[in-house]
């Protein structure tokens, strides 16, 4: 069950060999992630968070917010992540939905215009995908030599 189990989570291991980070190295490393050409910002979690760390991503074009709150947890060098996401496409409140878990998506919009040979056709004029957040993040944890070991509650 321990694969399958893992799979299921979204847990992810280091390389063999790869030896772990304090967890002061590891925190500022994630920290580094920021940047002026990052969709997401990192920053310590708010209390009622129930986290040590955010990455948190508001795309208001498309009406997604995605957060990621990360627990430290240095005695097994593992950060224990949970991968949030709400959606509002539209002006109502009653239909923003909320979603848990990792679950990878690419959000697009698209126009309408003439090209050079008279026909219409569609031009994507905004892309985002969840990865531009989530990979970085896995990949620094699991290159600092830590787990990340995803879960349904922090």
């Amino acid at each position: 069950m321990g694969r399958l189990w893992d799979r299921l989570t979204g847990t992810t291991y280091p390389d063999s060999g790869v030896s772990p980070l304090p967890s002061t190295e590891i925190r500022a490393a994630l920290f580094a992630l920021n940047g002026p050409d990052v969709p997401y910002r990192v920053r310590n979690a708010l209390p009622a968070e129930k986290a040590d760390l955010v990455a948190e991503c508001r795309i208001p074009r498309v009406g997604v917010t995605l957060k990621t709150r990360m627990r430290l947890i240095p005695e097994k060098h593992e950060v224990r992540f949970l991968d949030e996401r709400w959606e509002n496409r539209s002006s109502d409140q009653a239909n923003a939905q909320y979603g848990r878990g990792h679950a990878p998506a690419v959000f697009r919009q698209w126009k309408t215009e003439q090209g050079p040979d008279g026909r219409r056709r569609k031009v994507e004029t905004f892309r985002f995908d969840t990865r531009e957040m989530t990979d970085p993040l896995r990949n620094t944890v699991l290159g600092a030599g830590w787990t990340l070991r995803g879960v349904f509650k922090l």
